[in-house]
């Protein structure tokens, strides 16, 4: 606790002329304005706009934080009333790009200004329903968007290579699993997605948006890999509910081989799935194996449970006769 109070004094105490980035929140709304300007409405936020948001990260915590208020502050705004799909897919590319790219400290606020909104309390990603208006193929692309970050929140730290074999191996069994569920989950969202052909050609920032998610798609598709191989390394360790849940989310990954209604959006790689396939018809036979060993335990304990009976002779002496329990009984006089 001393630790977090001095490092909490030192930024606060740090002075202004220390970090070459601006901490004040009308800053962080200006910065973020120029980005996300509606006109060009087609136009991806422009490369110095994007770094002058980037070095807010390389500031103190309230320089970041006032960044991710000023963005979810735009992008809650961007969905009210009848809604600007422009406004909110600049906001969401930023986003994106930010949290793959930003420092630490600016993927922190941001993760925290996603999931509760520091205002509203409500989670500014929760775009389904987002007004369709007469932009049809951008307010689509929005909602598909917003879905596509609220699942790459669930993913490990960008800054670690989660596909990193030490870093796997350091994981407990349901750690594994959850994140290799949580991969699986982008891929199927991001072969769920629009089709490339709603795209106007001379939608850049729509094609931005379709560039970003093929990124996920292939990131998701190697980290998928790495944990199929570790948990077929992992299957004799497994308990019946670990082997159930793997068989679930291997299942899922199975799935995720084509697009819907061939829209050209790539599934995952066919050597990918086969492994997945083969391991869970593996991961099956030790459910079976598993749940085969718990029903002998049920057994087992039933039978040492039960009463001790006393076997009466002819001679009216009674004969102790010992079953599961550890009981005894008494002779009978």
């Amino acid at each position: 606790m001393g630790l977090k109070l001095r490092r909490l004094a030192a930024t606060l105490l740090s002075s202004p002329g220390a970090n070459s980035s601006p901490a004040s929140a009308a800053d962080a709304h200006q910065a973020v304005a120029r980005a996300t300007a509606h006109h060009p409405p087609a136009a991806p936020p422009a490369a110095h706009h994007l770094d002058a948001l980037l070095a807010f990260g390389r500031g103190s915590r309230l320089s970041a934080s006032a960044l991710a208020t000023a963005l979810t502050d735009r992008l809650r705004a961007a969905a009210s009333g009848n809604g600007d799909a422009a406004v909110a897919l600049k906001c969401l590319v930023l986003l994106r790009i930010l949290l793959a790219r930003g420092a630490f400290i600016l993927r922190d606020q941001l993760v925290a200004a996603l999931v509760r909104h520091p205002a509203s309390g409500r989670n500014p990603l929760a775009l389904a329903a987002f007004p369709l208006g007469r932009s049809f193929a951008a307010a689509t692309w929005v909602r598909f968007s917003a879905r596509l970050l609220e699942l790459l929140l669930l993913l490990p730290d960008s800054s670690t290579d989660a596909a990193d074999a030490d870093y796997l191996i350091a994981l407990p069994n349901p750690h594994v699993i959850a994140e290799l569920s949580a991969y699986a989950s982008v891929a199927d969202a991001v072969r769920q997605a629009p089709p490339p052909s709603s795209a106007p050609q001379h939608n850049g920032l729509i094609w931005e948006l379709i560039r970003l998610a093929e990124e996920d798609r292939v990131a998701a598709e190697r980290n998928i890999a790495a944990r199929v191989h570790e948990m077929g390394e992992r299957l004799a360790t497994l308990t019946l509910a670990d082997a159930v849940e793997l068989v679930c989310v291997l299942r899922q990954v199975e799935e995720s081989t084509s697009s819907p209604a061939d829209w050209k959006w790539a599934g995952l790689d066919e050597a990918v799935v086969g492994e997945a396939r083969r391991l869970r018809e593996r991961a099956e036979e030790v459910v079976l194996r598993r749940t085969e060993q718990e029903r002998r335990l049920v057994r087992r304990g039933t039978a040492g449970s039960m009463s001790v009976r006393v076997l009466t002779g002819g001679g009216g002496c009674g004969e102790a006769v010992r079953f599961g329990s550890t009981r005894w009984s008494s002779t009978r006089r």
